[in-house]
């Protein structure tokens, strides 16, 4: 499949992290996601009932970086990556997840975990 669409930079506050005060605090994740899938029907037809939603795409990854407090961005990822594979005509999608304020004790610009699912 070489039919893709890619949403970046999606920002959203979450409570995750190994530390009391991760949880407790949260902090902004950012999450970028390239989904895989045929879009030849929507090329053809220009409707929007033979594409992905990408605000629901968003939305997807918006309720599990805001859902409940995981320890790991690595489990933020797979749990994201598991509810996009549920939409409808999705073959593959890759997930990154930003923790730009990860407890790192060193001047650092970013750390992220990136994850590919594809459909079994």
């Amino acid at each position: 499949m070489t039919d893709r669409i890619v949403l970046t930079g999606l920002r959203v506050r979450g409570n995750h992290g190994v530390f009391g005060y991760e949880k407790r605090d949260g902090q902004e994740f950012v999450v970028d996601l390239t989904v895989w899938a045929d879009l030849s029907a929507a090329g053809r037809s220009d409707e929007l009932t033979d594409t992905l939603d990408y605000g629901a795409l968003a939305q997807t990854a918006a309720d599990v970086i805001s859902g409940p407090s995981l320890n790991l961005i690595e489990a933020v990822a797979a749990r994201i990556a598991e509810r996009i594979l549920e939409s409808r005509g999705i073959e593959q999608v890759e997930v990154t997840v930003h923790k730009p304020s990860a407890p790192i004790p060193l001047d650092f610009a970013d750390v992220a975990v990136c994850i590919r699912r594809t459909r079994s």
